[in-house]
This record gives structure tokens, C-alpha cells and sequence, in this order.
């Protein structure tokens, strides 16, 4: 193509060839309504089109929304109080639920229980009674308790009928309905990981990001601190917290001591990824532009260097949680960790370690069952967090 230019005398000034009409983006290029849709969405829509691809994520993100929010209001979704006990029913069998009885619909019920105890093995040997059949009651008056704490009531969603009891999940050695322990257990096993990572997350980003982002001796003492951390045993150092750990506590004071810990011995390998990652984002003409535009170093750090990797955190945020919940129950479960009457899914399982028991009760581990569920679904939720927060990628 021939650009014709006329011609200009001597010293004259240069023509204005710039078009003064306002830009016209369709006139460059003609965009699709869906593409239109993609390129003016913001990064949280572009997130969130990524994430609702995965099914399994949205699906685990549902179950765990749905568990987390059981939390509140474990005091009224559970048929009995956590330490309730019926010394007539020791290690009683799960009862099923059925609608009908001899063709006719009844509702939801359970049959009775009748038990004799065994003289040869001293067993309880429990027999259904198909006779005797017991209606279950909703939004009834139950074992009274305190709502948080403060508020006096006894109303729950399902009752036991009014002329037996009702063991859904079976009940343990001490005749406490397994299923309502479990309700209650979850509010400590669960909450342990979102505080442990509160923690964790604190002195990985602060200390990993300061190291990474200034270097020099605080960098040098921040890595000799977690090689230190690192060096030592994990399982001698619970066992010596554990028995510093005042026999006078409270549940609380112990609960919230078990979750320090957690915090405190798992952000090493955080902080040492986000030094490493600092250490090649810093050098970026963003940061050099935000430093002299007169930015702090907090909001370099939280502003513009840390949304730069935020996929490797929320992976290490879904790897961190479902790990602390599991060295909680695995420190209850070994008697190191909560202890009763605190109720959590390791205490719980703290009973099951008997071989000869679990053969005879194998109810008793149905406290497994919500663990490998929720740790499931926090790796699949992770997932698709992880592949998310790269809306770009295929």
C-alpha cells in the first residue's frame, strides 16, 4: 500500500494526519456477544465460570457448606445430648428407619429392643421386637441444653419416641447415642483446622513474605528458625505439650492449646514457598512502580505481590485444613490430644482401638466415615480452587 504524503515547504510546520474523531471500538474489531461476556468480566466472575466446570468441586463445596453450617445448631439437629447415657442399651446395634409396617403406612419409625445378656461371653445379645413399634417425633421437647451456652432450651429436630429410645448410629460403651456425638464432635474437629490454618497462614505469609521481599539478615534468621522447626520430631514434642498440658484445664483451654500447637508446627512449608515466590515477583516494574508511587510494604505485599500466586495458597489452604484435621484426631485417637468430656471425632475413635471390640461393635468406627468424607471433599473443593484461580488456562 502507497501512503500518499503532500508536499511540505521548507520550515513549515508538519500537517496533522491523527484522526480528532472519538475511538470507535467496534470499528477495530467486532466481538461477539459471548465474547464481549468474556473479555469485560471481572476475575472473580472468570473465577467463578472455572469453578462451576468442575463438578466434583461444586459438589464437595455444596456437602462442606452444608456440614459447616450444621456447626451452630448441633445442639438441635442432634436426638440427644453428647453425654446422655441409657444404661440399658450398653453397645447397642443401629436401629433402621422405616415408613411401613405389614403393608400400612405408619411414618417414620423404629422397632423396639429387646437385649439378654449372654452368661457364656457376657454379652449383650440384642434382638428387634417387630411387635412394639415406635414412632419418631420432629420439632419436639427433648434432653434440655444451652444454645451456645447462654440460651436455655430443649427443643430438637428429631425425638426418640416417647415409649423407647433411638440409636440410628448405635451407642457406645457407655450407652450415648453414637450419631448425636458425632453432630457434636464436628464442631470441634472441624473448627480446629479453620483456626490451626488462621494461624498457620498468619506466620507463613507474614514471615515467609518479609523474608522473601527484603532479604538479607532477616531472611537468614527466618530459614535457620524453620530449619529448627524442621529438625525436630513431631511426635516427642506432642508427647511433652501433652504433658505439660494442666490435668486442671478446661476442655476449652485444652482445645484451644491443641490448635496452637497445629498452627505453630505447619507454617514453615508456607513460608518457604511464599519467600521463594517473593523472591522473583519483587524484581516485576510493578512493584518498582507501586514502590515509587509511595505504596507501604504491607500493601505491596497484600495488594500486588501476593493475588500473584494466590492458586498456590488456596492449594496449600485445602491441603492444610483436612491435615490438621486429621493430626487432631490422630493425637485424640493416640490420647495425646482432646480429651473428655470434650467430644470430637479422635476422642470418639480413641474407644475404638480395641481389635476385639471393633469385631464385636463395628459401629464403634462409624466415626471414620465423616473424616474420609470431609477430607475428600476438601481436596476436590481444593482442585478446583487451584484450577480457578487461572481462568485463562484450558
Amino acid at each position: 500500500m502507497n501512503l500518499q504524503v503532500p508536499f511540505q515547504a521548507p520550515g513549515a510546520p508538519l500537517a496533522h494526519y491523527v484522526s480528532d474523531k472519538p475511538f470507535d471500538v467496534g470499528a477495530v474489531a467486532k466481538l461477539t456477544p459471548a465474547q464481549e461476556r468474556i473479555y469485560f468480566a471481572s476475575q472473580w466472575r472468570l473465577m467463578w465460570w472455572k469453578f462451576k466446570r468442575h463438578r466434583m468441586a461444586v459438589v464437595s463445596s455444596v456437602f462442606l457448606a452444608l456440614i459447616y453450617a450444621t456447626l451452630p445448631v448441633s445442639e438441635f439437629l442432634a436426638p440427644y445430648e453428647s453425654n446422655t447415657r441409657h444404661t440399658d442399651f450398653i453397645r447397642a446395634p443401629p436401629q433402621a428407619v422405616h415408613l411401613f409396617d405389614e403393608g400400612r403406612f405408619v411414618g417414620p419409625f423404629v422397632y423396639g429392643l429387646d437385649y439378654k445378656l449372654n452368661m457364656q461371653n457376657l454379652r449383650r445379645e440384642y434382638t428387634v421386637d417387630r411387635d412394639r413399634v415406635q414412632k419418631l417425633r420432629f420439632l419436639c421437647h427433648g434432653d434440655p441444653y444451652d444454645f451456645w451456652g447462654l440460651i436455655p432450651s430443649d427443643r430438637h429436630l428429631v425425638c426418640p419416641p416417647a415409649d423407647g429410645p433411638m440409636f440410628l448410629w448405635g451407642s457406645d460403651r457407655l450407652g450415648r447415642d453414637l450419631l448425636s456425638r458425632i453432630i457434636y464432635g464436628a464442631r470441634i474437629s472441624l473448627t480446629v483446622g479453620l483456626i490451626g490454618i488462621s494461624i498457620s497462614f498468619l506466620l507463613g505469609i507474614t514471615i515467609g513474605g518479609l523474608a522473601g521481599y527484603y532479604g538479607g539478615w532477616f531472611d537468614l534468621l527466618s530459614q535457620r528458625l524453620i530449619e529448627i522447626i524442621h529438625s525436630i520430631p513431631h511426635i516427642p514434642i506432642f508427647l511433652a505439650l501433652a504433658a505439660i498440658m494442666p490435668a486442671s484445664w478446661s476442655p476449652i483451654l485444652v482445645y484451644f492449646g491443641i490448635t496452637l500447637i497445629l498452627g505453630m508446627m505447619d507454617w514453615t512449608g508456607l513460608a518457604r514457598a511464599v519467600r521463594a515466590k517473593l523472591f522473583s515477583l519483587r524484581e516485576e516494574d510493578y512493584v518498582l512502580a507501586a514502590q515509587l508511587m509511595g505504596a507501604r510494604t504491607p500493601r505491596i505485599l497484600l495488594r500486588h505481590l501476593i493475588p500473584g500466586f494466590i492458586s498456590h495458597l488456596i492449594a496449600s489452604a485445602t491441603i492444610t485444613i483436612p491435615a490438621m484435621i486429621l493430626g487432631e484426631t490422630a493425637l485424640s485417637f493416640l490420647g495425646l490430644g482432646l480429651r473428655p468430656p470434650i467430644v470430637s471425632w479422635g476422642v470418639m475413635l480413641n474407644e475404638a482401638q480395641n481389635m476385639n471390640v471393633v469385631s464385636l461393635y463395628p459401629w464403634l468406627l462409624l466415626p471414620v466415615a465423616p473424616v474420609i468424607l470431609v477430607i475428600l471433599a476438601f481436596n476436590f473443593m481444593g482442585d478446583g480452587l487451584r484450577d480457578a484461580a487461572d481462568p485463562y488456562s484450558s
